[in-house]
């Protein structure tokens, strides 16, 4: 049986282009401790491996669901101290759906409001506009 292959460790570039993730993002991310300091060559380049990539989808995946920064930094406390329960999951999951329901109705009434003033707009060359009538008062 062949001895399993270590993956060749990645430079910052190839991280970012495995990941889908701009360079400067991942160094924000590394300048906030959500991702660890790789190692480093004699040369100074850091050395990514797939945990790295794997920490790193992970926190993308995050951001792309809504959470915000401060929440994730908390996911991965769990999941870094090994003391996540689905329990404690589920209830920051919860807590983050409330908030996106109440930004989902908060769009929702934005857009009720624009779609009415935007039909008392007759979009002619006239210098009076209930879309700018709407706005000053």
């Amino acid at each position: 049986m062949a001895a399993k292959r270590t993956p060749a460790p990645l430079k910052r570039a190839e991280l970012a282009n495995r990941s889908g993730c701009n360079i400067e993002t991942i160094r924000y991310y590394e300048k906030i401790g959500m991702l660890p300091d790789p190692p480093r060559t004699a040369s100074g380049y850091r050395l990514y491996d797939e945990k790295h990539l794997a920490r790193l989808r992970f926190i993308l995946r995050a951001r792309e669901l809504g959470f915000p920064i401060e929440e994730i930094r908390g996911l991965l406390g769990l999941v870094d101290g090994g003391t996540q329960t689905c329990a404690e999951v589920k209830a920051r999951t919860e807590r983050h759906l409330v908030d996106v329901r109440a930004r989902i109705a908060d769009l929702k009434r934005i857009e009720r409001v624009l779609a009415q003033t935007a039909k008392q707009c007759s979009g002619d060359e006239v210098p009076d506009c209930p879309v700018l009538e709407a706005l000053t008062s």
